[in-house]
């Protein structure tokens, strides 16, 4: 039901300590909008047990769907959270032709009835499990809301991504909205400009919403509070599922020089990733989901994927996973019914690792090999 994959450092580190969660400080949550349906099982055992009475930080790195997830696991009952959002998610209705303002607007709800003052206080005041959003801010045409001027944008986007993805750059900056006490660094190979933004209760629920603001389906979210002004967009298109390693760095604004001495890093002396994902061939950016290009082995030596097999996809309904043309595809009762489904079966999966890490069956990771 369940597949796991590490990279070469991870797979030694695990066969000669074996699958314990002391030996994990990231946690990572892709884009992907309801596909991370698929995981809702494992985010429960996860924070609901696996890493419950954790006393080390560990750091929730997220965007767009990855983000919202963050923002639960971060909060003072995890599992009530990501079940909370996982209901209002699953029960999410549009007319016929849904508008930009009905979408935001829905959106908009999530994070509200996701963030109420008490969660948005656990989210900022938590040093165990710090969350943090990834967003992308938009430059020149993409940072405009008429929809041919974006479209344009967006366009010379997919031919800059195809020529060489660090040329998104001239159109996008990641930021990166953390808890204050995070020293996590991103290792970019591609050079992003990078931005880290601490929490304030001014700018948590904008960055969370930014992380999901998908490009002609959402307005951009505009000057973030404690931000530059800007729009700000979907962290996916940057960072859909991710092609970068982490690092716990004090030096004040050292990305440039973390990102320069990427190649050089010794990823052996970092903790582990944890990324439950709902496949096994992530994808750097929102550019390369038809793309050929591989992430790099580099940015996975320590990282394990946990991934619903295609055994367990084909046992679903309509032998698939949940995306977002169910929304067009099928009837809101049909797409509610098969959702909820969704959810319930992924408790398989949950027990599956619990099967494995109580019996220690190292065996059964597999190891991971871009694709």
């Amino acid at each position: 039901m369940l597949d796991i994959y590490a990279g070469e450092n991870a797979l030694k580190t695990i066969q000669e300590h074996g699958f314990k969660q002391a030996l994990f400080t990231n946690f990572l949550g892709a884009s992907g909008g309801p596909k991370w349906f698929t995981l809702f099982g494992l985010d429960k055992y996860l924070f609901g047990d696996f890493f419950k009475g954790r006393t080390t930080e560990l750091n929730l790195i997220g965007s767009s769907s990855g983000a919202f997830r963050a923002a639960c696991f971060a909060q003072n009952d995890p599992v009530t959270a990501i079940s909370k959002l996982a209901e209002k998610y699953a029960y999410t209705t549009y007319a016929d032709k849904p508008t930009i303002a009905d979408i935001s607007q829905s959106a908009l709800n999530i994070v509200e009835h996701l963030l109420d003052k008490q969660g948005i206080n656990g989210i900022i005041n938590n040093e165990i499990f710090k969350a943090h959003f990834i967003v992308a801010k938009s430059k020149g045409l993409t940072s405009f809301e008429n929809k041919i001027a974006q479209g344009s944008g967006l366009l010379a986007s997919v031919l800059l991504n195809k020529i060489d993805r660090r040329l998104l750059g001239y159109q996008y900056d990641r930021y990166v909205y953390r808890s204050k006490s995070s020293k996590v660094k991103i290792l970019d190979p591609y050079n992003f400009n990078t931005h880290y933004i601490d929490f304030t209760k001014e700018n948590i629920s904008n960055a969370l919403l930014a992380s999901g603001a998908i490009p002609l389906m959402m307005a951009g979210i505009k000057d973030i509070a404690n931000s530059p002004k800007g729009t700000y967009r979907d962290g996916g298109i940057i960072d859909y599922h991710f092609d970068f390693s982490l690092a716990q760095n004090n030096e004040k604004n050292a990305n440039q020089k973390l990102n320069r001495t990427y190649n050089n890093t010794d990823n052996k002396t970092k903790g582990l990733t944890l990324y439950p994902h709902f496949n096994a061939a992530p994808k750097a950016g929102w550019f390369d989901k038809s793309s050929s290009r591989k992430v790099l082995n580099k940015s996975y030596e320590n990282t394990v994927l946990l991934v619903p097999s295609a055994k367990f996809i084909d046992s679903l309904p309509f032998n698939k996973i949940p995306d977002r043309n169910d929304f067009k595809n099928f009837s809101d009762d049909t797409r509610i019914k098969y959702w909820l489904t969704v959810l319930s079966e992924t408790d398989k999966l949950a027990e599956n690792l619990n099967e494995l890490i109580y019996n220690q069956d190292i065996s059964k990771i597999k190891a991971f090999i871009p694709r």
